[in-house]
């Protein structure tokens, strides 16, 4: 199935929850999308994907080490991720606490398997971040990014 996936890992339920308000962006604009947490994904299913989002909350100032598994494990299918389109979210417990550096370096990666990301010039540039639960703020950042995502997939496909 093409569309967009959107790949996370959540401990306390943070991060799962703007999953799903990124998920509610994508739908909106008439995407398919699939949310699955990481431990429930498998990387030869994001292969037919047109958009992958990856979120994590932030631990250390970086990504979960269940996420970074992931990734490190997708060298396999370097060059296969090529022309999709990417994006990143995170959560974290403290301002200050990294979530931008999450962010970036889950962008790292996807820049590296050759795939688009596309910034924001609004609020959040490089992807949502939330501190603890999701406010108003982050949840339309959230639903923001899935929406870029869809219509860039949109656009990519047509």
């Amino acid at each position: 199935m093409a569309g967009v996936w959107i790949v996370y890992y959540s401990r306390s339920g943070n991060t799962e929850a703007m999953a799903r308000y990124v998920a509610e962006g994508v739908k909106a604009e008439g995407v398919d999308v699939v949310s699955k947490r990481v431990e429930d994904a498998s990387l030869e299913e994001l292969l037919d994907a047109d958009g992958i989002i990856m979120g994590s909350p932030t631990y250390y100032g970086t990504m979960a080490a269940e996420l970074k598994a992931f990734i490190d494990e997708s060298v396999k299918y370097h060059g296969k991720w090529a022309g999709k389109v990417g994006g990143a979210f995170s959560s974290s417990g403290a301002l200050g606490g990294g979530n931008e550096t999450t962010v970036l370096d889950i962008l790292k990666a996807q820049l590296v398997h050759g795939m688009i990301v596309q910034g924001s010039p609004k609020s959040c540039h490089y992807g949502p971040v939330a501190l603890g639960k999701s406010d108003e703020q982050s949840k339309a950042a959230c639903k923001q990014l899935g929406r870029r995502v869809a219509l860039l997939v949109k656009r990519l496909k047509s």
